[in-house]
Parts: structure tokens; sequence; C-alpha cells
């Protein structure tokens, strides 16, 4: 009797901390903010990231990784992540208003 109540709170407070998760592309997408600026909208010469087309975002992020677009900070942050952590972030960063 005891086993199923600790179950049932357990589940409750799984349930409750999920309700708070923050979505897989916007915490992947977080770390990106450092230098793009807040909400994807760079203050300086750094490019905007807010409002691009997802399919750009997964592309640009592709070519870093391969080298065939220069950038030696962006090549080393583009290795760290998978393709479908590319898609996640680029629908993410997609529905950013500019």
């Amino acid at each position: 009797m005891h086993t199923k109540r600790f179950l049932s709170v357990a589940g409750a407070i799984l349930l409750s901390a999920n309700a708070f998760a923050v979505p897989r592309g916007e915490l992947l997408a977080s770390t990106c903010m450092s230098c793009h600026g807040p909400g994807g909208k760079s203050r300086g010469e750094i490019p905007n990231l807010a409002g691009l087309d997802k399919a750009f975002i997964v592309k640009s992020m592709q070519e870093f990784k391969s080298g065939t677009r220069a950038s030696s900070v962006m090549k080393r942050h583009a290795s760290g992540y998978t393709e479908a952590e590319y898609e996640l972030m680029g629908e993410y960063l997609s529905k950013l208003k500019k």
C-alpha cells in the first residue's frame, strides 16, 4: 500500500516538473544567445538569429561543421551538435520574433 502511494506521489512530482521543462530546442539554442544576443537579436556585428529560416540555420550549421563555411568559432560550436539538434535549434530560432 505504501509503495503504491509513493509511486503515485513520485509520478505526480515528475509530471509537474515536466510541465516546467524547457523545450529541448530552446535549451540547445540558449547557448547561441551569449554571442548572438538575447532572443537571438545581436547588438553588434554578429548576425541576428531570430526569425531566420529553419532550413538556412540547419544548412549553415552543417557548413560550419564541415568547414565549407569559414568560421573558427562556429566550426567548434557546430561540431558539438548532431543533425537532430540542428533541426531543434533551427525550429526554435525560426520562431523568434525579429
